[in-house]
């Protein structure tokens, strides 16, 4: 064998190697989400795949239901090689926490969906964060539901708004506070507005809620149903159903869409009107490319991003309108 070839052949030798260093070192972020079980999150997870596989970086998913697995997590990820995550944390009182880690080990953050707050409650905002328009989607919430009761002809005398609140949490109360905002704007009487707090977001502690609130009012005729998501507002909906309401006399409207699939899969229309469906592909895809655009071409990303596309669905259209977010 001539040297020529010998050299030929060290050469690609040496190449194979350095492209065998250069796939390892491939560049690695997290994806980090409290309930992986849910619709929501699996498409978020999907979405930051096929941001992935556009950009050329690997997506390390993890679920963290707790504080404990969140820590680990963390990690987890910096032994793996990872130079950042994307969140939605299980407490947003995890932030400090987890901020602190992170910084300890040089990961960049960027939260979705839900906000860091800290000891105090107070948001974090240095922490770049990505979520839907709660007020503005509150506010569509509002419109909608006066726009149907207008459709149905109610007499505005004999209904009341059911709001099924957990100020507790900021998004739960600014998607509230807009959508009453909106029914208050366009001339719903404010003194007909009940409030009814929640202990749970979820339909037990909805329906707990309003049954407490619905005996109070017997000059109720007609209601419409408030609340922060699918859940809370379907829990008013069964509510009114124990107390005797048809569906023809209730109008509820959720947020988030996917825990709305059965309602609207029913053979019989409840009061369960529809769902504003949001846009768990876009948060998935978006905060992990920003994420991507941070560590690799140094563009710190805004410390928060809004993201305004919603749209209702209802027993008509829910099916297509689920299909093309890949739900």
């Amino acid at each position: 064998m001539n040297k020529i070839v010998k050299g030929m052949i060290a050469m690609g030798f040496a190449l194979g190697m350095a492209n065998s260093a250069f796939a390892a070192e491939a560049l690695k972020l997290g994806y980090l989400v409290k309930q992986p079980e849910e619709p929501w999150f699996q498409t978020e997870w999907n979405f930051a795949d096929k941001a992935g596989k556009d950009l050329g970086f690997e997506v390390i998913k993890i679920a963290v239901p707790d504080g404990e697995k969140t820590l680990n997590a963390i990690d987890s990820l910096a032994a793996n090689g990872a130079k950042g995550f994307v969140i939605c944390t299980p407490d947003p009182k995890l932030g400090a926490a987890i901020m602190a880690k992170a910084n300890s080990m040089d990961l960049k953050v960027i939260t979705v969906d839900d906000q860091f707050v800290n000891a105090k409650g107070q948001p974090m905002e240095q922490v770049p964060l990505v979520m839907m328009a709660a007020t503005k989607i509150g506010e569509r919430q509002g419109q909608e539901l006066y726009k149907e009761m207008e459709k149905r002809q109610w007499d505005v005398k004999s209904t009341g708004v059911l709001a099924i609140t957990a100020d507790e949490l900021d998004t739960a109360r600014r998607r509230v506070e807009g959508s009453l905002g909106a029914l208050k704007a366009a001339g719903f009487p404010e003194g007909q507005i009940y409030r009814a707090p929640t202990k749970s977001n979820d339909i037990p502690g909805a329906l707990d809620a309003a049954n407490s609130m619905l005996v109070q009012h017997p000059e109720v005729k007609n209601w419409l149903i408030v609340g922060m998501n699918d859940n809370t507002v379907l829990g008013g909906v069964r509510a009114t159903e124990g107390q005797g309401f048809k569906a023809d006399n209730v109008i509820g409207i959720g947020i988030n869409g996917v825990d709305a699939v059965n309602e609207l899969s029913k053979s019989s229309a409840t009061g369960f009107l529809g769902s504003l469906l949001p846009s768990p592909d876009v948060h998935g895809y978006k905060s992990i490319q920003m994420l991507h655009d941070w560590v690799v071409n140094g563009a710190e990303p805004a410390k928060f991003t809004e993201v305004t596309d919603v749209v209702l669905i209802t027993r008509d259209n829910f099916k297509a309108e689920l299909q093309k977010k890949g739900l």
